[in-house]
């Protein structure tokens, strides 16, 4: 005679087929984040509108403009501190919106999955 075995927790298989469930969900939900941020573009300004990067979601540069004025041959380096700083704000408003986005698929629970963040 078999014997029955009982699971601990009260979850049978309705329980595992709903966890299951919020699982393919949040899934579902990241993976249309990703969508989402590929298509998400930022542009960022530094010294007083000096230079502007404009950076897709992608992690890309898409254009970069300088304006007349702050091209100075007896300066360079200030000219190229100027559109690092442009780039690196621009990925940090990457940065920053798909961490916002991220948190409110995982509702807070700090999760960190990759390709999103």
């Amino acid at each position: 005679m078999a014997k029955r075995i009982k699971r601990k927790g009260g979850q049978g298989k309705k329980g595992g087929l709903g966890m299951l469930q919020q699982l393919q969900s949040l899934q579902d939900d990241v993976l249309k984040a990703q969508e989402e941020a590929t298509e998400m573009v930022f542009t960022a300004t530094v010294g007083g509108g000096a230079v502007a990067a404009t950076v897709t979601g992608e992690r890309r540069v898409q254009s970069l403009t300088i304006a007349p004025e702050v091209v100075d041959p007896e300066d360079v380096e200030m000219l190229q501190d100027l559109v690092v700083a442009a780039v690196n704000e621009g990925l940090e408003q990457v940065e920053r919106a798909t961490a916002e986005r991220l948190a409110q698929i995982t509702g807070g629970l700090g999760l960190d999955i990759p390709g999103l963040a």
